[in-house]
């Protein structure tokens, strides 16, 4: 699809840009992650990570699946990439963002199916 708002457009390519938000964002394309995996698994530092995914969460192109709670007692979400893919033309003075959505109906209703237990 290629009606993406100009504010989302923006924030696609500034994304691009950045080493380490592409690192986040094919850590968390597959399956969902929670920030201390796409530490360990990116090799980013802690403070870079949570500053990206909360920039990321912010501008839509992470979204979080869901919040779980550890046998300590500690709070963590999971967060998943909207997007799936993304290709970008630029066509005399147009830049035309063209994205499929990170979307897996049979996951969907698996989790929901066992979240009700």
């Amino acid at each position: 699809m290629s009606f993406l708002s100009t504010q989302v457009r923006q924030s696609v390519l500034a994304a691009l840009a950045d080493r380490e938000i592409v690192k986040i964002l094919d850590c968390a394309l597959v399956r969902q992650r929670s920030v201390n995996e796409v530490i360990r698994e990116c090799n980013i530092p802690h403070t870079t990570a949570y500053r990206k995914i909360k920039w990321l969460l912010d501008k839509g192109l992470l979204l979080s699946t869901r919040n779980e709670i550890t046998e300590e007692g500690k709070k963590f979400t999971l967060f998943r990439s909207v997007f799936k893919s993304l290709r970008i033309n630029y066509e005399y003075g147009n830049i035309v963002v063209f994205a499929e959505y990170n979307i897996d109906p049979v996951e969907r209703v698996t989790e929901r199916l066992l979240s009700l237990r």
